[in-house]
């Protein structure tokens, strides 16, 4: 069990099999590498939490529910980081922010993740034109 405090959650403890690794961080946060998804309230959204720097979380949605159409083809660099042997594991997650009255999604930084092997990764979208 990893046990750590946060300002917005308290004190948390969860499984380290429930700890996603991030080998290379987030963007902007290359230092934080360890994370839990955790509801938020009663919605489909997850909170992202760093379980690294407990001051750091993200609200996130799949992707599927902002109806984002990600290509699941991947290539081999990313395979390799996410230890990735089987298409159905995936879990592609955009990060969101408020910002106002706004809610903005992260599209051209999606959030890739292999749930069997709790190992994830940022990858950043060329704009199409």
């Amino acid at each position: 069990m990893v046990r750590f405090e946060t300002p917005r959650f308290g004190i948390l403890e969860v499984g380290e099999e429930k700890i996603i690794t991030f080998p290379e961080g987030l963007l902007g946060f290359p230092d934080i590498r360890h994370y839990i998804l955790m509801d938020y309230k009663d919605t489909p959204l997850k909170w992202l939490q760093a379980v690294d720097n407990p001051d750091v979380a993200f609200i996130v949605a799949g992707s599927s529910m902002l109806s984002l159409d990600y290509s699941r083809e991947l290539n081999a660099a990313t395979r390799q980081c996410l230890q990735l042997e089987n298409d159905e594991d995936l879990a592609i997650l955009v990060i969101l922010r408020v910002e106002g009255e706004k809610v903005i999604a992260n599209s051209q930084g999606p959030i890739l993740l292999n749930a069997s092997r709790m190992r994830g990764m940022q990858v950043v979208l060329e704009e199409i034109k």
